[in-house]
């Protein structure tokens, strides 16, 4: 068995990256990250090898980022989320902070697109769901999906193309609908 600093410095970056894609905060994530480890210390015994290092450590994470919620039940309004979220977005594609000129009505079409496309997101069955979150919110890598979710690389890439097409499918499903 590993020591806990040679198993900290080779799956740190991945509980985090599992934890951003969950909380979309940086300071929460490393945060959990710290007390994933701590806990993970604490039990380090009851590890049986059952199972991957990596799994084991996420299954930590879940669980301290489900406490989490459970003391701090999240209050912020939806819409002014969104907005931020917007803001930031089109102020990260060019690279520049630079004063918004869209009408409200540009934003709130932007908001909507956004919005729809989380719900879609939200609403994609598993694996796909969890496997599109690691991978666009978390940044991780087709073979730490694989690692975490206990399959291959390769299932993890065919899991995150379905689960982009079924969005994709169901976008295109709703405006038929809207344009009928």
């Amino acid at each position: 068995m590993q020591s806990m600093d040679e198993i900290y410095r080779e799956y740190a970056r991945t509980v985090y990256k599992y934890l951003l894609s969950k909380t979309c905060n940086e300071d929460i994530a490393e945060e959990l990250t710290q007390e994933t480890f701590y806990q993970a210390l604490r039990s380090i015994e009851r590890f049986d090898g059952s199972c991957k290092i990596s799994t084991w450590l996420c299954a930590i994470a879940k669980n301290q980022y489900l406490s989490y919620l459970r003391k701090h039940p999240v209050q912020e309004d939806i819409a002014s989320v969104a907005e931020a979220e917007v803001l930031h977005e089109a102020d990260t594609r060019t690279g520049t902070q630079k004063e918004r000129t869209d009408s409200p009505e540009e934003l709130y079409l932007q908001m909507t697109d956004r919005v729809t496309w989380m719900k879609l997101l939200h609403d994609c069955p598993e694996p796909f769901r969890e496997v599109l979150y690691l991978r666009i919110f978390g940044n991780l890598s087709f073979r730490e999906i694989g690692e975490i979710m206990e399959k291959s690389e390769n299932w993890a890439r065919v899991t995150f193309y379905r689960g982009k097409e079924k969005i994709r499918k169901d976008v295109s499903n709703r405006e038929n609908k809207h344009s009928v």
